[in-house]
């Protein structure tokens, strides 16, 4: 379940009659628990409870009580041996009139009314394994309204099957943005009295919900009506008391679709909560996806924290006000240059979503510009900064409207904070319908026509902000010498993944540029045309994006583009995990990176991996792969630039399955065939080698085909090959019909022994699968293989250098990592290894294939779970990556990041004496 779903459950838990025997299996059930858990516990097979009440092991001891009982049932839940033994992280007790509980581990508590309780189901994430709860508890209104407002949406289309039509949709949505605004008004004095909104409809609707659209309705109707006009427009007198909005988003249609008693009761719930709490950056990333049903399953997941946000916005530019801010001190007329360069900033997201970006930017920009206020002794000046500067495209409309709405409550919210409620009211209303986000399609936009960087004039003036279509934004106006500052989380979608109107929106981008736009990541297409609207004026445009367009073969086939342009990467925040709400923390692997044609401070890298986020160093320049060091793109090379061993692929059987067998029909051939066991040998792969399954393969010499046809199985299974080789389509493997008893493909086999090296493996590990096998196993084609290699090579390849190298130059499978001969092993940069150096590394593979042996049967898998991997073997490695990295820089290395600029160097080097 996720934090939206999980207060629902709640929620409704404490509207239903309180029922003290079973409170706690529903409060179970409300975080996630499953029938078979519950039943468990209710036959007292898995409760430990010695109060009467529920323990339920690693989670949560409750129980229920007398009215007034509450304090003394709950120093009995806290002293209980059994809460202790059982590691309960919470206790809880309730008199269904009021409820405490408490975290053991942290010692924090909650105490409120029983009906109250859904107001802190943040507090009890952690029962369903939910981590970012920090967050959530920071967020808790905006996920508490987004499953409210959910739930009337659900409603009302169940009873308006026409308005989740295509056809009314927008009007939908439209519908929604126009209650949260009235929700909004109504308690933050917008509204001539405190929740009027809902008070009005509580008041004139029928309880049965028969005429509630009409009431809304005229509600609508009224804030779509200027004072001077109302006497002519009769309104109902209830209705007059609304104030004039406009700015589009009431005018048009004041239809409202019809509720059920259900739906009203929903809409009186969503205005019963306490709105003056709404985070509008947070709460328009929850509220899009309830418009989107192929959202809606993950509603309140598309979390995207301030934090994550801020890591964009700081260095793009909000570290350089802040730091003229400072320089500036009390100069009244360098504060004044400040605040006027500040009123020409223009913020643009080309994937602005719901617009959390463009409202921290706004709500950051506001904090300095009052701070320049302050020191001017002008603490209530009313605003320079336009909310029109910050532009966006989206292609979901809705998520367009919620944009702007968020971006309105924002300026209302930083008015009264900065210049107070009187002043903030003052000005609000009438809305101006002036449009600043477009909906369309970024791909295939002009961003100049969305956001043209200099200039003045009209271009289109709508009557109404809310209701039309665009394709460019409407407004434009004074910026003669501004700055622009590109930014944004756009849609990710590998190649694989992208439908067909994706693909030809990177086709209409890199068509004519490059041959292999097809591998690019959807994500590629926003940083390409950043950098030619870069062309066209000075830009800083950074982006989170999949760490894989600075990875593998992306990298060759994109920042060459992009470099082109004469733009450079101005700043970097390496690979990070990008959260969201779901159960454990869930997220993407990203990376930040920021792109400018006219750089005058130093280039930043930052790394949350190795320095917790900050900022590790400020170099010359931050190459495609975000390291520090040259431009480069690493390239396949046919053999080692250091001179290691040849690493080949495995052997391909292409035989259907008759040259392979399971360990049993092995072990019953050659119990009734002794012969034939010179014949049969180990057939390891990735998923056998690191899974530990066991499977073998018939492999016979040319010189041995008469002997292995002795064997009726053996000449039986040969056929079978021939066969299937005859009947295929491609020429190449019929070919091979006429040489049944050999692989396909075969690269080799170790006479002695093979080290082999999965194509890939789980980016969790902390090195990459590496092993030695005996002469008695065949390679498959889905790992490499170094035949024969002397077993200092394998010292390498396990090492944490290694690791990193590949992660970096090789990219990954969606997130695991993929191994390459060419583009990862051979181009593996190595210092010139002396014979003491190869001893050394070869008894620290020694070391480390001793230690897994101690452990044995245990898997690779097993051994590389980096929450349990053994600590002999952990030093072993530890003891591997010592004698490495002395060869290399005389010292161990402090963190990755110093790693990849090391090898990069040595790369660098090294491949002006390589012919590829």
């Amino acid at each position: 379940m996720n934090a939206v779903e999980i207060e629902q459950a709640v929620s409704e838990l404490a509207e239903q009659p309180f029922d003290a025997a079973e409170f706690p299996y529903a409060f179970l059930m409300a975080f996630g628990n499953k029938d078979t858990t519950i039943k468990r516990l209710r036959t007292g097979a898995s409760n430990k409870s010695d109060l009467g009440g529920v323990l339920q092991t690693n989670n949560i001891h409750l129980a229920t009580c007398a009215p007034g009982d509450i304090a003394a049932t709950l120093t009995a839940l806290r002293d209980s041996p059994t809460t202790t033994r059982a590691k309960a992280k919470f206790i809880l007790a309730t008199d269904g009139i009021d409820l405490e509980a408490e975290d053991i581990t942290t010692g924090e508590t909650i105490a409120c009314r029983y009906t109250d309780f859904p107001d802190h189901f943040g507090f009890f994430l952690p029962l369903a394994g939910i981590s970012t709860v920090k967050q959530i508890r920071e967020s808790a209104f905006d996920i508490r309204a987004t499953s409210r407002l959910n739930r009337l949406y659900i409603e009302l289309i169940k009873d308006n099957p026409d308005w989740g039509s295509a056809e009314k949709r927008h009007d939908m949505n439209h519908f929604m943005a126009r209650l949260i605004f009235c929700f909004f008004a109504e308690d933050t004095d917008i509204f001539v009295s405190d929740n009027l909104f809902t008070a009005t409809i509580d008041q004139m609707a029928n309880r049965d919900g028969s005429n509630t659209h009409q009431v809304i309705g005229e509600i609508f109707r009224a804030m779509n009506t200027a004072i001077p006009k109302r006497a002519e427009a009769k309104l109902p007198r209830w209705a007059d008391t609304f104030p004039y909005v406009n700015g589009g988003l009431f005018s048009g249609s004041t239809e409202a679709p019809r509720f059920s008693k259900i739906a009203q009761r929903y809409l009186s719930h969503i205005g019963s909560l306490d709105w003056t709490q709404i985070n509008p950056d947070i709460f328009g990333s929850m509220i899009q996806a309830v418009a989107d049903e192929e959202e809606r399953s993950v509603l309140g997941m598309h979390y995207t924290s301030v934090p994550n946000i801020l890591k964009v916005l700081n260095p793009l530019f909000l570290d350089d006000l802040r730091t003229e801010l400072e320089a500036a001190g009390d100069n009244a007329r360098r504060l004044s240059n400040l605040r006027a360069r500040m009123a020409k900033i223009r913020v643009f997201d080309p994937a602005c979503g719901s617009g959390n970006f463009l409202v921290i930017a706004y709500k950051e920009m506001r904090a300095i510009e009052y701070e320049i206020n302050k020191r001017r002794g002008e603490p209530q000046r009313r605003t320079d900064i336009p909310l029109t500067n910050y532009r966006g495209i989206e292609l979901r409309d809705f998520s367009a409207e919620i944009a702007r709405l968020a971006l309105i409550i924002a300026e209302y919210q930083c008015d009264v904070t900065y210049r107070g409620q009187k002043e903030a009211l003052a000005e609000f209303l009438p809305l101006d319908a002036q449009n600043w986000i477009t909906c369309g399609n970024a791909l295939r936009l002009d961003w100049l026509s969305v956001c043209p960087p200099t200039g003045t004039g009209v271009k289109f003036r709508a009557d109404d902000l809310f209701m039309s279509p665009l394709d460019q934004a409407q407004i434009d106006f004074e910026n003669e010498g501004g700055e622009t500052y590109i930014c944004g989380n756009p849609p990710y979608l590998g190649s694989k993944w992208q439908s067909a109107e994706q693909k030809e929106d990177l086709g209409r981008i890199f068509e004519g540029r490059t041959k292999s736009w097809k591998s690019l990541d959807y994500v590629a297409g926003w940083f390409m045309k950043a950098a030619d609207y870069g062309l066209h004026t000075p830009t800083v445009s950074a982006f989170v994006s999949t760490n894989s367009i600075c990875q593998g073969l992306q990298v060759s086939i994109l920042w060459p583009l992009i470099f082109k342009t004469g733009h450079e990467i101005a700043f970097a925040h390496t690979s990070f995990k990008w959260a969201n709400l779901a159960s454990h923390n869930a997220g993407v692997t990203v990376a930040i990176v920021a792109i400018s044609n006219h750089l005058s401070s130093a280039r930043k890298l930052y790394s949350e991996a190795d320095a917790g986020g900050v900022l590790l160093s400020e170099p010359d320049n931050i190459n495609a792969y975000l390291v520090a060091g040259r431009n480069i793109e690493v390239s396949p090379l046919r053999k080692s630039i250091s001179g290691n061993a040849y690493m080949d692929l495995g052997n391909m059987p292409k035989d259907g399955g008759h040259l392979l067998m399971s360990r049993q029909e092995a072990d019953d051939l050659i119990s009734r065939e002794p012969a034939a066991r010179k014949f049969i040998f180990d057939f390891v792969g990735s998923q056998e080698f690191v899974k530990g399954i066991v499977r073998r393969c018939i492999w016979i010499e040319d010189d041995q085909v008469a002997e292995a046809s002795q064997s009726p199985e053996i000449a039986q299974r040969l056929e079978g090959v021939r066969q299937m080789r005859l009947a295929s389509d491609a020429e190449s493997t019929r070919a091979y019909a006429s040489r049944a008893h050999r692989f396909k493909q075969i690269q080799g086999r170790g006479k002695n022994s093979s080290i082999v090296v999965p194509k890939v493996s789980s980016e969790n590990r902390p090195y990459l699968p590496v092993g030695l096998l005996s002469e008695q196993s065949i390679v498959s084609d889905n790992a490499f293989a170094l035949y024969d290699a002397q077993l200092w090579n394998m010292a390498l390849i396990a090492s944490r250098l290694h690791m990193v190298w590949i992660a970096t130059v090789c990219g990954q499978l969606e997130t695991r990592i993929r191994y390459s001969n060419t583009l990862g092993w051979n181009t593996f940069p190595v210092p010139k290894l002396t014979e003491k150096n190869r001893a050394d590394l070869t008894a620290a593979a020694e070391g480390i294939l001793l230690a897994r042996e101690a452990h044995f049967p245990a898997t690779i898998a097993d051994l590389y779970d980096p929450e349990k991997m053994p600590a002999n073997l952990r030093a072993a490695h530890d003891h591997n990556d010592e004698v490495l990295e002395r060869i290399y820089i005389g010292r161990r290395f402090r963190n990755d990041t110093e790693r990849l600029e090391k090898l990069f160097e040595m790369y660098t080097k090294m491949t002006t004496k390589v012919s590829v």
